[in-house]
């Protein structure tokens, strides 16, 4: 395959945990071309981001500027990717940045608000640049989920859990809001309240989303990405469970989403929604 014919991708946060899975997984894939790589760890800039990713040289220096990198993404032959693993304070920035400079921006980081994603998805409708915003690559978590919507139409009663690294900048995931979204839609208010409650201390119960579904935030070292969707009923439980064991889990789901975008004129929120 010609370079010609490869899809150019910069990666957006490439020293961090998943940035480097990232980098494996284009740098092993024959349609994809890693042209860019952004991260702001001090101590790794310039170095070859294939060696700090553990897979071989791969020519492509660790940059800290977003934009710079970016042209080298827009100066081939089919229109340049964006993944973005970075940190909630600055994915905004970086995803209004790559539409701008007609970079189509494939987004794992999670923290945006409704206000701005509304105003993302007008951006890139103006711009006709594809854009995904990916609360969860994980194909089992997909699966979680519309296993979730299925029950939701027998049980009034549900609550979240999520358990995650405690390197984790924000809270609740998005991927448990994006569940609670989903189940929101199913169009019935859970939890109907039998007491009044009493927190004796504040956050006791979890945080509060849509139709009265509470989610439940853990941060602890040992942990990687993990969600339970808990029904009940009278006599019975039912739990529905995803772990991740490795990174590597969100290749696929990533992979698939840099080709897919290059196809798209508008932004799509949620895995569910492509596959």
């Amino acid at each position: 395959m010609s370079d010609q014919s490869l899809i150019p991708v910069v990666v957006n946060g490439a020293a961090g945990k998943m940035g480097r899975e990232v980098i494996k997984a284009v740098a092993s894939a024959k349609d994809l071309m890693l042209v860019g790589a952004v991260d702001n760890n001090p101590h790794l800039l310039g170095q070859d981001v294939g060696e700090v990713a553990g897979c071989g040289a791969l020519e492509v220096p660790i940059l800290n500027d977003l934009q710079s990198v970016l042209v080298l993404a827009t100066q081939e032959a089919i229109q340049g990717v964006m993944v973005d693993f970075t940190h909630p304070d600055s994915v905004y920035e970086n995803v209004r940045s790559a539409i701008a400079y007609g970079v189509r921006p494939v987004v794992g980081t999670t923290g945006l608000s409704d206000e701005q994603l509304e105003d993302l998805s007008e951006f890139a409708d103006k711009a006709s640049t594809g854009a995904l915003v990916i609360p969860n690559f994980s194909i089992g978590m997909v699966l979680l989920q519309q296993a979730a919507l299925k029950a939701a139409e027998y049980f009034d009663h549900v609550e979240i859990i999520e358990l995650h690294h405690n390197q984790k900048a924000d809270a609740p995931s998005g991927t448990a809001i994006k569940t609670a979204q989903m189940l929101a839609k199913v169009g019935k208010t859970y939890n109907p309240q039998l007491v009044s409650e009493t927190e004796h201390l504040a956050g006791a119960r979890g945080s509060l989303a849509e139709e009265n579904i509470r989610i439940h935030s853990v941060r602890l070292p040992g942990l990687i990405a993990h969600q339970e969707v808990i029904f009940g009923a009278t006599g019975q439980i039912y739990t529905l469970r995803h772990d991740t064991s490795d990174r590597s889990c969100y290749m696929p789901g990533v992979l698939l989403c840099i080709r897919q975008v290059t196809e798209m004129t508008s932004l799509v929120y949620g895995l569910e929604n492509i596959l």
